[in-house]
């Protein structure tokens, strides 16, 4: 079901309209959950099934865990082991028949295992409820152990399903979001919070990501070897400024959404492209991922507690799986690799003390960084290899081809949103902060209004449903 979709917005209003009336207000989690399902279910009824699996697993294992049964350590560890062999099973299993099985009938068998959308995201969120309540996390073991097991999972199905961000997050960790599950009130919606997430949120995605999918749609094999080398390039930032878009736009009206229901869930982007280097860059993109990655993984493997060489190898594991995580295909663990060498040695030179905090060193390094992130995402765009060599190829050779200037104008006029919300961050941050911010909020949310109306772009799936 769409975001842009007639049926999600009757969704919206239909559930809106029961949450809060008063003869409901005692069912309000399950009014989400009922509408939390139908959204799930509304292309692929069965696949509700793993759904509901994932919940009952992660509820009673968490219960059993809080209660103080004893091997908690095990059951915590069977517990992530059963999230993770769902999410290898149905995600990966086409990997592997296409990789490692030689038989036919078990190649083809693996490679017709469906994937469920969002299964990336619920997982995580399993394993998080877990880890935190065998950490004894407050907020978590204390909402789980004062439950019967019956409310827990209700408690449980509303964490894990909650459908705004149910198929590409954000992952909202379970000691942030056990603590909001109470009775929530009309008059306690913040309007403003919510109106500002979802316009920007369906700009980005309706006007700017699918507008720009028209054209970055060209960039494919064998389509793009007839381009200019600068015509290469252009189309690969407008390929990065889509992707910001989409994913960005899907974030805001994620988190405006729940908003409306009572619930705050992070924020996902921070103006990832004026990172100053690669480890901002992770702090500003795909929040709620590379957080629950530093505190789930980076952290238990040993973080930067172990010197340097253990250091710099915890940063590529987390990486290359990283990679992996986003789609079942070599190129994502190559996309997530890069990263981690990225990060690697960036952290090598600033302890050599080769860095420096000079305005015009920052500035070009931002640069660098921008222009390899967009670099690198030709692998989510081209996930074969031999495509990106041959992108290589004709980046290196096709030279003064002849130029189409027409679309490249519409790639960076579509473009100049994302450029001017960058902007935007930097001169009210650095300047005069949130007053030169809000003076001129009113009149850019109502042209992003105007725009939405009229020049929204052929509605698309987000990219990272198919994650």
């Amino acid at each position: 079901m769409l975001f842009n979709s007639i049926p999600f917005l009757l969704l919206v209003i239909l559930t809106f309209s029961i949450y809060y009336l008063p003869i409901f207000q005692s069912l309000q989690t399950m009014v989400l959950i009922v509408a939390s399902f139908v959204f799930y279910s509304w292309h692929f009824p069965v696949l509700t099934f793993l759904l509901a699996v994932s919940i009952l697993i992660n509820a009673f294992l968490s219960w059993a865990i809080v209660q103080r049964l004893k091997r908690k350590k095990e059951l915590v560890t069977l517990g992530v082991i059963l999230n993770l062999a769902i999410l290898i099973f149905f995600k990966y299993s086409p990997l592997i028949g296409v990789t490692f099985i030689r038989d036919d009938s078990w190649s083809d068998f693996l490679i017709s295992i469906p994937l469920p959308i969002g299964i990336s995201f619920f997982t995580f969120q399993g394993i998080s409820l877990l880890v935190d309540a065998y950490r004894n996390t407050e907020g978590t073991s204390d909402q789980v152990r004062v439950l019967p097991f019956w409310k827990l999972l209700f408690n449980t199905s509303l964490y894990i399903s909650l459908f705004p961000q149910l198929v590409a997050g954000p992952i909202v960790k379970a000691r942030d979001f056990y603590p909001q599950i109470k009775t929530k009130y009309l008059s306690g919606v913040r309007w403003n919070y919510v109106f500002q997430h979802v316009v920007t949120g369906y700009f980005l995605k309706m006007v700017v990501a699918d507008n720009l999918k028209d054209f970055t749609g060209e960039l494919v094999w064998p389509a793009f070897e007839r381009f200019s080398s600068i015509e290469l390039l252009v189309y690969l930032f407008g390929y990065s400024m889509q992707i910001f878009a989409d994913f960005a736009g899907y974030s805001l009206i994620a988190i405006g959404i729940s908003g409306l229901f009572g619930y705050i869930i992070p924020q996902n982007f921070n103006f990832p492209y004026v990172a100053s280097g690669f480890s901002d860059f992770w702090k500003r993109w795909h929040i709620s991922l590379s957080t629950f990655l530093k505190e789930y993984l980076y952290i238990p493997l040993g973080g930067n507690r172990k010197g340097r060489g253990r250091t710099y190898l915890n940063l590529m594991v987390v990486m290359a799986l990283g990679g992996l995580w986003h789609g079942a295909a070599w190129s994502y663990m190559v996309w997530g690799t890069f990263h981690g060498l990225a990060l690697v040695t960036e952290r090598f030179l600033n302890n050599r003390g080769l860095s420096s905090l000079h305005p015009v060193y920052t500035i070009i390094k931002s640069m660098w960084v921008f222009f390899c992130v967009s670099l690198a995402w030709l692998l989510f765009k081209l996930p074969e290899f031999n495509h990106v060599i041959a992108w290589f190829k004709a980046l290196s050779s096709n030279g003064s081809l002849y130029t189409d200037e027409i679309p490249l104008l519409y790639i960076f006029t579509l473009s100049f949103p994302v450029i001017l919300y960058h902007g935007w961050y930097l001169v009210s941050e650095k300047n005069r902060g949130n007053v030169f911010r809000e003076k001129f909020k009113p009149a850019l949310l109502g042209a992003m209004i105007t725009l939405i109306i009229l020049n929204s772009g052929s509605p698309i799936d987000f990219i990272y449903f198919q994650f």
